[in-house]
């Protein structure tokens, strides 16, 4: 054809990422994925999300007219389209009509959505256009303080957020910041101690809402310590934003000055954020700190995603969901709790839950954290993420991991199948080896596990995620990258620069100096150098071929792949000892 567009589709143009889109696909499907701060997506936003609104620049904000249309009204393109011919908008470019409408009809869902009893959808004023969760509370902080001002948040290491002032975010450095804490006792918030330090420090804003906090605050109270002080009261439900949408959460939106939130977390949309305020004075200001204040042109494809994702939150299967998030979260706690375990804070009415690694196992003074538990637990196929918790000294050296529910609730799973997952958790880190190695850097924390609590967690992950829901909008698939999966072959190949140091460890004898085309008998070595099968290896251009009798076959594969990554107890004597590695076992 006379034109210059490129066409074909992903797999035809760049097969390469179309691969990597459907291993991360597979790979989402094939774990349990209980990172609090992420869910599955639905269909029908990704689809807005790939839209071609994502191809137009349109720096500004519509018209101010828009502000308090009803949906219908914005969709009255007999209306709308005549109005923005002759009166334009508040654009720097122009084809932009369409945009216009789908910005006009976020905000306007938006508003209903997070409207309180006492309020109308006219009253709230809404901001789409944030790129992320910290770009929206940087703008607040442009609006509402000046440098230098004092501001009032909970610490990183209680539960606080990056860009509620930490000394590694811009808010950290240009504010003068105040850490309120839980109490040392409770691990609660308490409201008495958080009244007496705004009254010593008077600060210009106060920020309720957190990262790794699993109990919902109480705003009202938040407010009146703000005004007692004359400060601003600003929440960020950046996780919860999809509990308070159904009534699972406290709605901060008419108690807090400024209410901001993330799209991606509990309220399944896209990648964005969100800013809300009452206060059309408060409105304008958020509205210059966003543009031209922090960025510039929107992403049109986001907001119409943003779009699509508020409609389903109106409805009664999103507030359904939601609720069984809540009891999901209580259902997963409550098993930690019967397998002996400590859940920080005590519990939870959010979707998180926050697990002391400290406390399941220590070997020589040194205890289990987060880091090496939350990989492990990735071998496992449950997918959580490392987290801080009062009593830490620093961010680097996190001792807790952080569970969410909301992806597990969306596939399905409820409060039987937490139970069922806090045993496998328990099941396989009580078993863990603790160690610290000190490096240039500082201690490094690491762990290994019992392979047997390992492949029998595996075993019980599996039958989960077989039990799950699946996305039926795209074809099946199988993430084939995990070290439990193979093809039943007794032949294993094993290679890669470190193969012939790590042969020459797990089998009773030697290999390095084998020649392309040499075998030599030997054993596949157990757990404590115990012989647990015979081995016949054969050096091969590739590196080196092992030949195990067929009834150890998955066996071996799993063991060897599992002691490359370097996880699993080899000697109980000497666990701190590291076998050469990674290599591929194939």
């Amino acid at each position: 054809m006379a034109d210059f567009l490129i066409r074909g589709s992903l797999a035809d143009v760049d097969p390469e990422v179309a691969e990597l889109i459907q291993l991360e696909h597979a790979r989402q499907l094939d774990k349990l994925i209980l990172i609090a701060s992420e869910s599955y997506v639905p269909a029908a936003v990704r689809e807005a999300e790939g839209s071609v609104f994502q191809n137009i620049y349109a720096e500004g904000y519509p018209h101010a007219e828009t502000i308090g249309l009803t949906e219908a009204e914005v969709l009255d393109y007999e209306r709308q389209l005549p109005f923005y011919r002759r009166n334009g908008d508040r654009r720097y470019y122009k084809g932009v009509e369409y945009c216009n409408l789908v910005e006009a009809l976020a905000q306007r869902r938006a508003a209903e959505v997070f409207c309180p009893p006492n309020l109308t959808p006219e009253q709230i004023f809404v901001n789409v256009q944030p790129l992320s969760g910290a770009v929206a509370n940087l703008a607040i902080y442009e609006a509402l303080t000046q440098p230098g001002d004092t501001v009032m948040t909970l610490d990183l290491l209680h539960g606080g957020h990056l860009s509620h002032g930490s000394p590694v975010s811009v808010t950290g450095r240009r504010q003068r910041i105040v850490h309120y804490q839980v109490n040392e006792e409770t691990e609660l918030l308490d409201y008495e101690e958080i009244y007496e330090l705004a009254q010593r420090e008077r600060p210009k804003m106060i920020i309720a809402g957190y990262t790794s906090y699993p109990w919902a605050p109480d705003f009202q109270r938040f407010r009146e310590i703000a005004d007692s002080v004359g400060a601003y009261l600003m929440a960020d439900i950046a996780h919860t934003a999809g509990m308070a949408a159904a009534g699972v959460y406290p709605n901060p939106v008419g108690i807090a000055h400024v209410t901001s939130f993330t799209t991606h977390k509990t309220l399944m949309g896209p990648r964005g954020a969100i800013i809300i305020t009452t206060d059309p004075e408060i409105a304008k200001k958020i509205d210059r700190a966003v543009f031209p204040g922090l960025q510039g042109g929107p992403h049109f494809n986001k907001i119409a995603g943003m779009a699509t994702m508020l409609k389903i939150a109106k409805t009664d299967a999103f507030k359904a969901l939601q609720q069984q998030i809540a009891r999901n979260a209580v259902a997963l706690s409550e098993g930690f709790k019967a397998n002996g375990l400590r859940v920080v804070h005590g519990g939870t009415n959010t979707h998180m839950v926050l697990l002391d690694c400290k406390c399941i196992a220590q070997r020589d003074g040194v205890p289990l954290m987060g880091n090496p538990a939350s990989r492990i637990l990735d071998l496992v196929g449950i997918v959580c993420n490392r987290n801080t918790i009062p009593g830490d000294k620093d961010a680097a050296h996190p001792s807790a991991l952080r569970f969410g529910t909301p992806w597990v609730t969306q596939r399905g799973l409820t409060e039987g199948d937490m139970r069922e997952i806090a045993d496998v958790v328990a099941l396989v880190l009580k078993t863990a080896v603790p160690f610290a190695i000190q490096g240039r850097r500082g201690m490094t924390y690491s762990a290994r596990v019992d392979f047997d609590a390992l492949r029998e967690g595996v075993r019980r992950v599996s039958a989960l995620v077989a039990k799950a829901g699946r996305d039926y909008t795209l074809p099946p698939l199988t993430y084939p990258h995990v070290w439990h999966r193979g093809n039943g072959k007794s032949v294993l190949e094993v290679r890669g620069e470190h193969a012939p140091a790590f042969l020459d460890i797990v089998l009773a004898q030697p290999v390095s100096d084998l020649r392309v085309g040499e075998r030599r008998e030997g054993h596949l070595l157990g757990r404590d150098r115990v012989p647990h099968c015979s081995a016949t290896v054969t050096r091969t251009v590739q590196g080196y071929a092992l030949d195990v009798p067929a009834e150890y076959a998955d066996w071996a594969r799993q063991w060897l792949r599992a002691l490359s990554d370097g996880f699993v107890i080899f000697d109980q004597s000497c666990v701190d000892e590291p076998i050469p590695g990674p290599v591929t076992v194939a």
